[in-house]
């Protein structure tokens, strides 16, 4: 629970707790901890009416998945079907503001893959989708008396790979650079109290060019009677900008001038960058919901082969980042720990992350956006092409462009990589026309942002040609990199790994970026199963290694930015900078100055 004090708390500056940090109240119930908990291996609990139970015979952590050490269950053996359940009562209804007129959402930030939710015995709804946030209106739920039960029961089927599911192996045991499982509840659960007709959603749109911010909200229901809204924008304490009107809809657009973007020598005093992370604060009420915000003023494009950010040539440093942690899968087994992921990040020397086949916690997008750190934002993929397989993804997808649009920190889609769930499509025209229509889908909702439309190889239609190469020769990769007419040999031609990288569409100004390659396995722990793409014998071999192919790469006259693989070593595959607990390979330090440039070839 936050102070309801606006000169206390802003949510530009939260301690990142808060599961949904661009939409934040000051009453809220984090229903993490212990919950009881059961598999379900004959699928026997709708029949037998499990969802009428107040417990389980076991216990989990939530929001940690069965699967992992921190949920103190451990299981990675396959269990399509597990149940949770938990009580709450009048402490947590006060603390997540719930009293005479209010609504009580429940909210969930993510359950892996499927669920459907009974409060007190009563269904409340259900969910299709492993990555994205959904809630409940329970009000109506609640069962006379100070106590209550929520019951959650989640499907996540190993063997269907037309789920979009990313890295999470098919195999029981993970497997050369598939992980561990992520099943069932993931992200936060959390208990809110709003007003009847609240704010449901903020859509942030900030434009320096036109001095203009536009704020598109969703509200809970369309009022019965017109209702007024006022939203309030400030930096630092700093009254930026204020509208204020009456809306009949449940969806309304407020277009606030910023004055102070229209002095032409100062408006870069508010921009958002990695080196100057400036965040807006907003201030949304409706009728008598109050809800607090934040935004970005930035710009994003590609033009004449470069990434420009802010209308500027901006040269990305990228780092392949798999959001997996040993102890607790693809959930963070803290909020502090996305902070410290972060933090790491810049402080190893990059400007940008792309996190890999995962739709990552908003709370890490919060800490990108507070700390300056770009990302580009990549769906997990299904492993076939099938109708389903093509509904889910699209389905998923649409909902995290919505759910993170309005992060500064996002500055590029990524919908598809490596062909994944698109194997043929080299030479399948419908996997192309599909390739087609998720780009043309994301700017249809997404204008302001670059999109890259298969990550690595056989793109259509891409605004950045993204090329992964995991040559080891350094002088090899000088050769391939330097000059664009050496790189138009290779998207005129055939590709590393033997894939033809662009399909189609006219790259010809587009910008070229080397998006993944290095995978140097440095294993300090000398595991026998350790997997790269190549490897160091030595903490001074893997200076030595990877010293060349940065010098190679910074070298190039043509890239527009590079993204290494990668950050963490993750289970057997030991090609991180730093070791699955963070811990560098090299001083801090060193691997600073190799990413960024400021070291030679050689130490």
């Amino acid at each position: 629970m936050i102070d309801d004090d606006s000169a206390l708390w802003s949510a530009s500056d939260q301690d990142g707790t808060y599961p949904r940090p661009q939409l934040v109240r000051p009453s809220w119930t984090d229903l993490s901890g212990t919950w009881t908990f059961a598999f379900d291996d004959a699928d026997a609990g709708l029949g037998e009416g499990w969802h009428e139970r107040r417990a389980f015979d076991r216990e989990i952590l939530v929001p940690f998945p069965p699967e992992s050490e921190a949920s103190g269950v451990a299981d990675t053996a396959h269990h399509r079907i597990v149940w949770y359940a938990r009580g709450f009562g009048a402490a947590e209804l006060e603390s997540a503001g719930h009293g005479d007129g209010t609504r009580l959402m429940l909210r969930f930030g993510a359950v892996d893959y499927r669920c459907r939710v009974w409060v007190d015995g009563r269904a409340v709804g259900g969910h299709e989708g492993g990555h994205t946030p959904f809630a409940f209106d329970v009000t109506d739920a609640l069962a006379p008396g100070d106590e209550h039960t929520v019951v959650v029961r989640a499907e996540d089927d190993p063997h269907d790979i037309g789920q979009p599911r990313g890295k999470q192996d098919w195999r029981e045991q993970p497997h050369v650079i598939w992980y561990h499982r992520t099943s069932g509840i993931w992200q936060p659960v959390w208990l809110e109290a709003v007003p009847a007709i609240s704010t449901t959603g903020v859509r942030w749109m900030a434009d320096p060019r036109t001095g203009l911010v536009t704020a598109g909200l969703e509200l809970s229901a369309v009022p019965v009677q017109p209702v007024e809204v006022r939203v309030d924008l400030s930096y630092q304490g700093r009254q930026l900008g204020t509208v204020k009107t009456m809306i009949d809809d449940d969806e309304a657009s407020l277009v606030i001038p910023v004055a102070a973007l229209a002095n032409g020598q100062a408006y870069e005093e508010l921009l958002w960058s990695p080196e100057h992370p400036r965040l807006i604060d907003a201030e949304i009420r409706v009728g008598d919901d109050l809800a607090r915000s934040y935004l970005g003023i930035r710009t994003a494009h590609v033009a004449r082969g470069r990434f420009f950010l802010n209308d500027r040539p901006y040269y990305v440093r990228s780092v392949l980042n798999q959001g997996y942690w040993p102890q607790s899968h693809l959930a963070a087994p803290s909020a502090q720990a996305l902070r410290d992921e972060a933090q790491l990040i810049k402080d190893l020397g990059f400007n940008a992350t792309r996190v890999h086949q995962k739709f990552e916690d908003p709370r890490f997008l919060y800490w990108a956006d507070r700390l300056g750190l770009l990302v580009w934002g990549e769906a997990p993929a299904s492993f076939t092409f099938t109708p389903v397989a093509v509904e889910r993804t699209v389905r998923e997808w649409l909902d995290i462009v919505r759910r993170d649009f309005s992060h500064p920190s996002i500055v590029t889609w990524v919908p598809l990589n490596e062909s994944w769930g698109v194997q043929h499509i080299a030479t399948d025209a419908r996997m192309q026309h599909y390739a087609r229509a998720l780009v043309s889908l994301t700017k249809a909702l997404d204008g302001t942002r670059p999109v890259v439309s298969n990550d690595g190889w056989e793109q259509v239609d891409t605004d950045i040609v993204a090329i992964h190469d995991y040559e080891a020769d350094a002088g090899v990769v000088g050769d391939r990199y330097r000059t664009r007419a050496a790189i138009d040999e290779l998207v005129d031609g055939v590709g590393p790994a033997g894939r033809v990288l662009v399909l189609s569409g006219d790259v010809d100004d587009a910008p070229v970026m080397l998006t993944e390659f290095g995978g140097i396995s440095f294993d300090v722990d000398s595991a026998a199963d350790a997997w790269g793409y190549s490897s160091a014998s030595s903490a001074s071999d893997f200076d030595a290694r990877l010293s060349a192919l940065m010098a190679a790469v910074h070298d190039s006259r043509a890239l527009a930015g590079f993204c290494y693989t990668q950050l963490t070593d993750t289970l057997q595959e030991t090609n991180g900078l730093v070791g699955a607990d963070r811990t560098p390979k090299l001083p801090l330090e060193r691997l600073r100055a190799i990413m960024s440039g400021a070291a030679g070839a050689s130490s």
